[in-house]
């Protein structure tokens, strides 16, 4: 355990003591000032029966933000150790390669989280000045929250699969970003078929990001999601885990 927590503060640290993390987290707050420009602009012309978190969750910033940061986050993981020459050393030091992908993924996990601070920020400051009353409340927030780090972890687990096999940082950030484009083209999809009762219909279902986030906003929370966000994140962890063994042997 104690490895981990070395290799965690190593990758911590490159996120953390590099201009590149706060370009990020300056980016990202641009954007959420923003979305809230715009949140706040629609409030003062007429009253919203939504919680906050919902309005906040169906603006295109909310959006741009969960598809472009994964890839940005986690491109450097794998990707940069093999083009800067380190990957070799890293796996020939006695560490173990469950506790590599597990700190890389929860070093860029915890960077995603901090990088949403703001936001936090921002619903509390306009639930504070709003004249509505329950504009936001501890299950909506949790909700959010919860949304927040479910998809974060979805599509971060896959940046870990892209970087792992990627020999550079751009393709593993393109790869990513596809995966995101896809992702957000077959929710698009799913969204129009209608609603039955069938295997199928409850299949696609799950692909429905739009549904899925809106719930989560509203402080519902699905188990269908959960199982599905879940499952998924770990799946691309454990071919990432995959992915590192057999280089390791090679």
């Amino acid at each position: 355990m104690s490895v981990f927590f070395v290799l965690l503060r190593r990758e911590l640290a490159s996120y953390f003591f590099s201009l590149t993390g706060y370009v990020v987290i300056a980016a990202i707050t641009f954007l959420t000032g923003a979305a809230f420009e715009q949140l706040i602009s629609g409030l003062v012309s007429d009253s919203s029966a939504v919680p906050l978190t919902q309005i906040f969750f169906m603006s295109f910033y909310f959006w741009m933000i969960l598809l472009l940061t994964p890839p940005v986050i986690t491109m450097r993981l794998f990707a940069l150790e093999k083009s800067s020459g380190t990957y070799e050393t890293l796996m020939t030091a006695p560490v173990g390669d469950l506790e590599v992908v597990a700190a890389k993924f929860a070093a860029a996990f915890l960077f995603y989280l901090t990088m949403w601070l703001p936001l936090l920020a921002g619903l509390f400051l306009v639930a504070h000045f709003t004249n509505e009353a329950g504009a936001l409340d501890l299950g909506t927030l949790g909700g959010m929250v919860l949304g927040i780090v479910l998809a974060g972890g979805f599509f971060l687990s896959f940046g870990c699969l892209a970087s792992a096999v990627s020999h550079t940082q751009m393709v593993a950030a393109m790869f990513s970003l596809a995966f995101g484009i896809v992702q957000f083209t077959v929710a698009y999809w799913v969204k129009s078929l209608p609603l039955t009762d069938t295997w199928q219909s409850q299949l696609w279902s799950c692909l429905n990001l739009f549904d899925q986030i809106t719930d989560f906003s509203r402080g519902t929370v699905d188990t269908r999601a959960l199982i599905f966000y879940l499952s998924a994140t770990f799946l691309f962890l454990f071919l990432t885990l995959r992915v590192v063994e057999i280089r390791r042997w090679k």
